[in-house]
């Protein structure tokens, strides 16, 4: 779907997404919500997922009245292959030319308190769900190709906060994942890139600070404290920003970027 001779084109074509079509998971608030936004203001039409009906229910309203954008919502719970298999079922015959693996779930429990079930679920939400619908996307669009952007973490490379040793192994899963892929369908025409995202202020990440101050949970505070004090920016990020590095890797601004794994993290993982 990529570009690849030697015309000039514009920055305003590269960046275009009209006449594509993106699936973007954990579209209802957060990051996906963002890449949503910044995917209509170019143009895509838009399959957006999530579990959460109301949320996407909001996200469509917004969307219509601000860019007038063509999209169709799935509520779809991704834990289940069967959700996954029932979406995919769903759109047979308009399959996407571009994949956003967003979809997450990022809840502390420390490591001596997982249980089975709490594990299976993390996995099953965050990494199993990426690569069955990276899975989907290749068969339906095998001879025809596309691009893959799933969104990754930094605790991936760098563990810094106690009670993500789960959250962290499943985005080790993406990043190997990413690059399996991109080495292997690259000569079928798919691009598969990363994003590892550092501390972005999302609702999530809200919520759970609001959490910790109704339980006096003292270390939350040091490790956000560490945290901004290890980054050279001093802040932490919007969704926005991380939105605008996955609406490059989608473009054909990124036509030669395949298997790419791009911190957002203010610099972070420079120290």
């Amino acid at each position: 779907m990529d570009n690849n001779s030697d015309e000039w084109r514009s920055v305003s074509d590269l960046i275009s997404l009209k006449g594509r079509r993106a699936l973007i998971t954990g579209a209802a608030s957060g990051i996906g919500r963002s890449i949503a936004e910044r995917f209509a203001e170019v143009g895509a039409e838009l399959q957006l997922v999530d579990v959460n009906e109301f949320g996407l229910a909001e996200v469509s309203r917004s969307l219509n009245e601000r860019f007038g954008a063509t999209l169709k919502t799935f509520v779809i719970d991704l834990s289940k292959t069967d959700d996954i298999k029932r979406l995919w079922e769903q759109i047979e015959g308009e399959a996407p030319d571009i994949l956003i693996n967003n979809a997450g779930i990022y809840e502390f429990k420390e490591f001596l308190e997982v249980d089975p079930a709490f594990l299976e679920r993390t996995l099953s939400v965050n990494l199993k769900s990426a690569f069955f619908m990276c899975q989907h996307m290749i068969r339906a669009r095998e001879n025809k190709g596309g691009v893959i952007v799933n969104i990754s973490s930094i605790e991936a490379v760098l563990h810094l906060v106690k009670g993500l040793t789960h959250y962290g192994i499943s985005k080790v899963g993406l990043i190997t994942l990413t690059r399996a892929l991109a080495r292997e369908f690259g000569e079928k025409g798919f691009r598969v890139n990363a994003v590892m995202p550092g501390g972005i202020r999302t609702p999530g990440t809200e919520r759970l600070r609001k959490e910790a101050m109704k339980r006096l949970q003292v270390s939350f505070f040091v490790t956000g404290f560490s945290f901004i004090s290890r980054v050279p920016l001093k802040r932490l990020g919007q969704p926005d920003e991380v939105a605008r590095v996955v609406l490059f890797l989608a473009s054909d601004l990124a036509s030669y970027v395949n298997g790419a794994v791009i911190a957002v993290d203010g610099g972070f993982l420079t120290d």
